[in-house]
């Protein structure tokens, strides 16, 4: 039951900060980076390899990034602007 609650954690995690930006290239990139992040954490939190979950949830991140389009999830201007 346990590793159903963190899966479901992790998932909505990656929903929630999926991307911040005013292109599609900074959010698939701040997606990528954040989904990395909460990947390599949810691999290790659920006994799996971090690395595998790095770049399964950088993937995820930077596809969910790219195909949202700003009025769909807006985090607000990213760092680097």
């Amino acid at each position: 039951m346990k590793t159903i609650q963190n899966t479901a954690a992790i998932i909505v995690a990656l929903t929630l900060l999926t991307a911040c930006g005013d292109r599609p290239g900074e959010r698939a990139l701040s997606g990528a980076g954040i989904g990395a992040g909460v990947g390599a954490v949810g691999g290790a939190v659920l006994g799996g390899d971090p690395v595998t979950g790095a770049v399964v949830g950088g993937a995820v991140g930077a596809a969910a990034g790219g195909l949202t389009k700003e009025k769909d999830i807006n985090l607000g201007k990213p760092w680097w602007k």
